[in-house]
Order: structure tokens, then C-alpha cells, then sequence
């Protein structure tokens, strides 16, 4: 133990007289390199992000947590601490705003989205209710719900005759991830619950898929799995390894929207998992989620990851 906190005074200590001596060399400081030398996106917004939080000034180290109406202020008050004309060096003000407000904003992304994860379905509520029903019609929009207590909802995966208890462990934000996925990509959205009744039914001839087509283990409850998929969506998000995808597809900072469509994503993406997976029955879901869970991750780790392509702002990212 001795050995392994001198060890690790002396890298710490070690990696400061580098610093000194490469800006002493180069005339630059660390978020100077970092900004002229890495491309804009997650690349060098987790190196600037690192930079300042391992900084031993108190500036430095509380710029990654200030409101985002402070951003400004406090880009001037680093490029005075750093002796850094602004004049000269104009390009280094908007690539560290850049930076510090995709920063500042998936901190806020995470408040946003853990409050709204922690507001529990009230029936009581008119909003709550609304969101629900409006749920039912752009998944079933040729088929009206008889009843608010019904057991139609078990048609688009909830399991009993009332979803709000289904809606206990990820709370408003379970219902507010399945309403975006059945508006926004409607077309998608029915596919996928139209699938997950009888997903490979293509793979198979008419005869046997005649014999299998009331075999539920083939299948699974989409709603409960966009559910369970929230969950998987918010814990990318709490651990930071979401970081990677907002960084590179958010040009400033990431919203509750870029949460949603990384949302349908992994819906979407899951769904073909979980045909190309063939689990024998229902009860592998666990084993399929967790598999699923580590590709996204794997994934992830590359920091020109973007999950979904056709949400990113690569063109917003270039003058940065």
C-alpha cells in the first residue's frame, strides 16, 4: 500500500514538471494543445474535461460544474489566469466554450433525467394520463382502448390491466421514452411491437410458423422491454459512458431530446439483437440484455463513436 501512494506521488508529481516543461517548449499550455491539436468532439472534450478536473486550481477544477450562464465568464477568467490574449488567440475562446458547455450539460442531462426518474406515474394527474393514452393511439391508432383499466394494454407489452405499476422503476421517464419512440418514428415504433409478438416469423415457412406463432418465448412485452431499455439508457448515462456519443453527435449541449433519440436507438437495436440472439425462451433476457449492454459499452469506447449517425451535428462540430 506504502508503495503504491509513492508511486503514485511520484507520477502525479512527475506529469506536472512534464507540463511545465512542454509549455515551456511549445509556449503553449495543456487546453492551448488539447484545442489545436485534437479535432473537435469527444476526443478533445474528455481531454479538456480531464485537464480541468485534475487541475490543482480552484478555478480550473469548479469551471466543469458552473451554471451554463456563467460559461463566458468563466472562459475569460481561465484565458486571464493562463495569460492568454484573447486577441491573438480568438479560436481558443469558442473551442473551450464548446467544450465547457457539452461539460456543464450532460451534468445537467443527468439531473434532468434522474428527476424525471424519480416523479412516480400518478393517475391522479392529467398530464400523467394523457401522456398514457396518447401512448395507446400511436401505437394502436385503428384500434381504440375500451377501457383506462383494460387488459388491451397488454396488447403493447404492459402486464397487467394497468401500466402505472410497471411504470415503478424508472417512473415518468419509462413513459416519456416509449411516447417519444411511438411519435417520433411512429413507423419505427409500430414495426417493432408488431415484431416482438412474432418477431422471426419471416425465418420460418408457413407450416412452421403455424406451430410456433403462439409460442411466446420467441417473443417479448415491448413495453416492458422499452422499459427495461430506459434503464440501460440511463445507466449508459449516470456511469458516463454516454459521454463519448453527446460529445461527438451534441454541438453544445446535450438535451433531454438527444437522450430520447439514443432512446429509439438502442429500441431499435436491441429488437435486432434479440432475433439475431434466437434466445430459447423469454427467460434468457437477462442473458441477452446483458450481452447487449456490454456491445453498446464496447462501442462506446471508441471516441469517434456516434450510436445514432443520423442525430449527429458533425458540420456544427467543424469551427469549433
Amino acid at each position: 500500500m506504502f508503495v503504491q501512494v509513492c508511486l503514485y506521488f511520484y507520477c502525479k508529481c512527475l506529469w506536472r514538471c512534464l507540463k511545465f516543461v512542454v509549455r515551456k517548449l511549445t509556449g503553449r499550455c495543456e487546453l492551448q494543445r488539447i484545442c489545436y491539436n485534437i479535432k473537435p468532439g469527444a476526443s478533445r472534450t474528455m481531454k479538456i474535461e480531464t485537464s480541468l478536473r485534475g487541475s490543482k486550481n480552484k478555478l480550473l477544477q469548479t469551471s466543469v460544474s458552473v451554471h451554463p450562464d456563467a460559461i463566458e465568464k468563466t472562459i475569460d477568467d481561465i484565458m486571464e489566469l493562463k495569460k492568454i490574449n484573447p486577441d491573438i488567440n480568438p479560436q481558443l475562446g469558442v473551442s473551450l466554450q464548446a467544450c465547457l458547455l457539452q461539460i456543464v450539460g450532460y451534468r445537467n442531462l443527468i439531473a434532468e433525467v434522474e428527476k424525471l426518474r424519480r416523479e412516480q406515474y400518478d393517475s391522479e394527474n392529467p398530464q400523467h394520463e394523457e401522456k398514457l393514452l396518447k401512448l395507446w393511439k400511436c401505437l394502436k391508432p385503428d384500434c381504440p382502448l375500451e377501457a383506462r383499466i383494460s387488459k388491451q394494454w397488454c396488447e403493447i407489452g404492459f402486464q397487467g390491466d394497468d401500466p402505472k405499476t410497471d411504470f415503478r422503476g424508472m417512473g415518468l421517464l419509462g413513459l416519456y421514452n416509449l411516447l417519444y419512440f411511438a411519435e417520433r418514428d411512429a413507423a419505427v415504433a409500430q414495426q417493432v411491437l408488431s415484431d416482438s409478438l412474432q418477431p422471426k416469423c419471416s425465418h420460418f415457412s408457413k407450416a412452421e410458423w403455424e406451430k410456433k406463432k403462439f409460442d411466446k418465448a420467441i417473443g417479448y412485452s415491448f413495453a416492458i422491454v422499452g422499459i427495461n431499455i430506459t434503464d440501460l439508457a440511463y445507466n449508459l448515462l449516470v456511469s458516463g459512458a454516454l459521454k463519448t456519443h453527446f460529445y461527438n453527435v451534441a454541438p453544445e449541449a446535450p438535451t433531454l431530446s438527444h437522450f430520447q433519440q439514443t432512446f429509439c436507438y438502442l429500441m431499435h437495436e436491441f429488437h435486432k439483437f434479440w432475433i439475431e440472439e434466437d434466445p430459447l425462451d423469454i427467460m434468457e433476457f437477462n442473458r441477452v440484455r446483458e450481452k447487449f449492454h456490454k456491445r453498446i459499452l464496447k462501442q462506446l469506447q471508441n471516441p469517434d463513436m456516434a450510436l445514432c449517425p443520423h442525430f449527429a451535428a458533425s458540420e456544427s462540430l467543424i469551427n469549433m
